[in-house]
């Protein structure tokens, strides 16, 4: 069985919200983890560079040993993890880049009317077995993040700052 026919018996399931609205969080996932993985990479390349004598065999390696599956996943795939408000501010950021000022509309004729809605989403696609969590994760996490009235209210310097950030993430002749 395909994902999308996997993905129809998740919204069946849960049929508040729209396959738009499932697939705005996939896309806001998917956005959300390759940013912090940007941070990452950026964060140890600066780490790296401060080491007066990093040699070239430590700089491309992992820090820390590799995790054994029965101790939850390597470090490595735990990286790409992303919390809940993490996940919620990429949807916020995304809505407003794709939607601009009609973003807290577009959201809610999908059904999603606040981060506890995205939330709900994430948990069902958990449920179903396409998503992973940690034991550390929780559904209250995306509950109250932020105020959609106040939060899709974008501004110049937002919209500016959000696609800076979006181009930033796009190598070139990879244009949407």
């Amino acid at each position: 069985m395909s994902f999308r026919d996997d993905l129809a018996k998740v919204i069946a399931g849960n049929s508040r919200h729209s396959i738009e609205a499932y697939a705005f969080v996939l896309e806001s996932l998917q956005l959300a983890r390759s940013r912090k993985l940007r941070e990452i990479a950026r964060a140890r390349k600066e780490a790296l560079e401060k080491q007066p004598n990093a040699s070239e065999e430590t700089k491309g390696a992992p820090a820390g040993p590799e995790k054994s599956k029965s101790e939850g996943p390597s470090p490595m795939q735990a990286v790409g993890h992303v919390s809940g408000q993490e996940f919620c501010e990429s949807a916020r950021r995304l809505a407003l880049r794709q939607f601009g000022f009609l973003a807290r509309m577009v959201l809610d004729s999908w059904g999603i009317r606040s981060t506890s809605d995205m939330g709900e989403i994430v948990y069902s696609l958990i449920a179903s077995g396409h998503l992973e969590k940690t034991p550390q994760d929780r559904r209250e996490d995306f509950d109250d993040v932020y105020d959609f009235a106040t939060a899709f209210r974008p501004t110049l310097a937002s919209i500016i700052r959000d696609s800076r950030d979006h181009n930033a993430g796009m190598r070139p002749g990879k244009q949407k």
